[in-house]
């Protein structure tokens, strides 16, 4: 059931489709004597207005549909010239059904124009083959569509909806609360105020969804203050908040006195930029003093510099904190340079958002590296990404090209009346599942029946009488563009048939045929479009985000033995840090997958993982892999014992990732490797071992996790004797090793 606000979205949006189609049609047809420029000036307002799912507000959809006049207007020239053969209109229909339905690439709000602009070229693109009539045609339609944008601006508008960036506000002024001590919160509540941020819970037309560099930006800004959320969830969750609030201030404790551990505390500048960059969100405008990311490196680094004096230095240098020892101190202080670096690439990326201007490079490159692209390649990246046969949004255009394309081989073949029926039926009908697909083809069948039913008395009934047509028409489309959307695609296409007659019984003669014509169209484009998704991708996204999943994990175990082996080379930087761009990729694949995976109802098959969690930790992974050894690569070489432990808990976490890969895709893993006890560290818990401990032991525990959701089925695959010892353990008092997994 749709709720009010929707309700009064669709009845309002009727209204204007219905006025905008209305002043054409009779304007053209009474007024003119131009069934040419009537047909269009009808047929525009439905395509873009109704057919074409444009998120925004009403002055957005406006714009949207006024830049998308001009590729109509050569859309139906094009359908014009190609409609001389048969052949030439389905070449046609297949490149410019790839190309429209590929461009959900761009965002909502260019997909969501799409469809219409595919109906351009098919009205255009069918008999009569009249290139005479190519300027008749070209005014209607731009009749119709500056009609339908006034009606946008100023008929009922749509309001805007809350913007991205109130809701990123929102977030952040959240997390910096909660830091400075202002709100407590639980970790449900952290984590609640981080899934505001999900795209789902974003209006379609708000969502950071394109290739630009501001909106690069902002969706990265997301990212970040979804994990900035979550690590302080984490930390509220553990119980170590305030111990981390007062390793982050800098004040410790040594013989009974208290002493500050820096001179610039690495806490206060993170309260300071999160309030910051809150309010550039709701302004609108970033500080044009110099980058606060740059002032945030400098405190990090004197906070890293200033952990490896409190184990390195004299004994009476050295700050703790009540405890068992250095090694919990040192892991409070993991967690706040974790919290730290998460604001400053938050900071960053909403400064980029907010300016969108090409920026010298920014550390990290990998993951900066849109902020001193030009556009053409941020577009040339987005496209080439997802040229791929792993790519939903690739296997959603080829889907819907093949079958508009054999939609109008088979119209043109067997010659069908009003045959573009066919292909708005394969258009509007296909789903990315088949029994989606199925579903809405049975619904549209039996309206369609029924219409036809209705249309072929209502002809039969009022003969010739066009006046009585003219009478009828726009309360028909009134009716049927406000119940179609609130009571489902059977009553839509019913109605929509109705709609159809009265209008095709004013340009010229009809009978009960036009009814019967409509009906044989609509189940022979039903037909193709249920053909085209048994064949090509029937289960969706299904199948692909179990596929794109274990790819993504598959380039996550070379990121972790990159990462340490930068870590652990001797000499220290000799090695240098691994490349995240593979694992980029494919994180924005299995990204797309799953969004269309979360958007297919009606799934039966059990899912096989934990997706979402699987997204997570490879973020983890990735976001490690690019901070540890920009941040914590040592000095001084780390001892061969411990390089040899982490090493070797590396290497068991990669054959973990492996291991899930195999076991999402259903295939036989490889049983884990067995190896040799290596010797417990030695020397001081230096803050690089401890931090790289942490960050191992956290994806340890995610990865448990995510095994532990997959069905006891799945999980029965051999596993071998797992190898023996810790990842990342520093050395605990009186010499043991930390305990746990890596």
């Amino acid at each position: 059931m749709k709720g009010r606000a929707e309700r009064t979205r669709i009845l309002h949006r009727s209204v204007r489709v219905t006025l905008a189609a209305s002043t054409g049609f009779y304007t053209f047809v009474y007024g003119l004597e131009e069934p040419v420029l009537a047909l269009y000036a009808l047929f525009a307002p439905i395509a873009l207005g109704l057919l074409s799912p444009i998120p925004g507000s009403g002055r957005q959809r406006a714009e949207v549909m006024l830049k998308a006049l001009p590729i109509g207007l050569l859309l139906v020239a094009l359908g014009t010239v190609l409609a001389v053969e048969t052949w030439a209109a389905v070449l046609g229909m297949l490149g410019v059904g790839f190309l429209l339905a590929f461009a959900v690439i761009a965002g909502p709000r260019p997909a969501g124009a799409a469809p219409g602009l595919q109906l351009f070229y098919i009205l255009a693109c069918f008999p009569p083959y009249e290139p005479e009539t190519l300027g008749l045609r070209l005014a209607g339609l731009t009749f119709g569509v500056v009609v339908l944008a006034l009606c946008e601006l100023f008929l009922l508008p749509q309001p805007p909806d809350p913007t991205y960036r109130t809701a990123l506000a929102a977030a952040l002024a959240t997390a910096g609360d909660t830091i400075a001590g202002r709100t407590v919160l639980s970790a449900e509540a952290l984590r609640e105020a981080g899934a505001r941020l999900r795209l789902s819970n974003i209006p379609a037309a708000e969502r950071p969804a394109g290739p630009g560099r501001a909106v690069r930006g902002l969706s990265q800004a997301g990212a970040a203050a979804r994990r900035l959320l979550e690590q302080l969830a984490h930390l509220t969750e553990t119980g170590e908040f305030h111990a981390f609030v007062r390793e982050g201030a800098g004040v410790g404790e040594c013989g009974g006195r208290t002493v500050t551990a820096a001179g610039r505390p690495l806490l206060p500048q993170v309260v300071s930029q999160c309030e910051e960059t809150a309010a550039a969100l709701r302004t609108g405008r970033a500080d044009p003093g110099p980058w606060a990311g740059l002032r945030m490196d400098k405190a990090i680094d004197d906070f890293q510099q200033m952990r490896v004096r409190q184990v390195t230095g004299a004994a009476d240098e050295v700050p703790t904190l009540p405890g068992p020892g250095p090694v919990p101190v040192l892991r409070r202080q993991a967690a706040l340079f974790a919290v730290a670096e998460s604001v400053r690439i938050l900071e960053v990326s909403v400064r980029v958002g907010l300016d969108g201007r090409r920026t010298p490079p920014i550390e990290p490159r990998e993951l900066f590296w849109y902020t001193q692209a030009a556009t053409p390649r941020l577009w040339a990246r987005r496209i080439t990404g997802n040229m791929t046969i792993r790519s939903v949004q690739f296997q959603n255009a080829v889907r819907i090209a093949v079958a508009l394309a054999a939609a109008r081989l088979v119209a043109g073949s067997l010659d069908l009346t009003h045959g573009f029926w066919v292909l708005l039926a394969v258009l509007t009908l296909s789903r990315t599942t088949v029994g989606e697909t199925w579903t809405a083809i049975r619904q549209a069948v039996t309206g369609n029946l029924v219409g036809a039913v209705a249309a072929g008395a209502l002809l039969i009934g009022l003969g010739r009488h066009t006046d009585a047509y003219a009478a009828i028409l726009a309360p028909a489309m009134l009716i049927a563009f406000a119940l179609g959307p609130l009571l489902g695609i059977a009553w839509a296409q019913g109605l929509f048939t109705l709609v159809v007659a009265t209008a095709f019984a004013q340009i010229a003669p009809a009978s009960w045929q036009l009814a019967e014509a409509r009906i044989v169209d609509v189940v022979t484009g039903s037909a193709i479009g249920l053909l085209c998704a048994m064949l090509a991708w029937p289960a969706g996204a299904r199948r692909e985000v179990r596929r794109t999943m274990a790819g993504l994990l598959q380039e996550c175990g070379p990121l972790i033995n990159g990462t340490v082996d930068t870590l652990t080379a001797v000499p220290p930087g000799s090695v240098p840090a691994p490349s995240t761009r593979p694992a980029l990729h494919r994180l924005r694949l299995a990204e797309s997958a799953y969004a269309q995976f979360r958007s297919e109802p009606g799934v039966d098959a059990p899912v096989r993982a934990d997706w979402h969690a699987v997204l997570i930790t490879a973020h983890h992974i990735v976001l490690g892999a690019q901070w540890l050894p920009r941040f914590d690569l040592p000095t001084a070489a780390l001892t061969p014992d411990a390089a040899d432990r982490a090493r070797d808990g590396a290497r068991a976490l990669a054959q973990t990732t492996d291991r899930l890969a195999a076991l999402c895709i259903g295939r036989q893993p490889q049983p884990l490797e067995t190896g040799p006890t290596p010797s417990e560290p030695s020397g001081p818990p230096l803050p690089a071992l401890v931090d790289l401990d942490v960050w191992l032991r956290s994806l340890t525990a995610q990865l448990t996790r995510i095994e532990a959701g997959l069905p006891e089925a799945v999980r029965r695959a051999p596993r071998g004797r797992p190898a023996v010892g810790s990842a990342g353990s520093v050395p605990q008092p009186g010499g043991q090793a930390g305990r746990g997994a890596p």
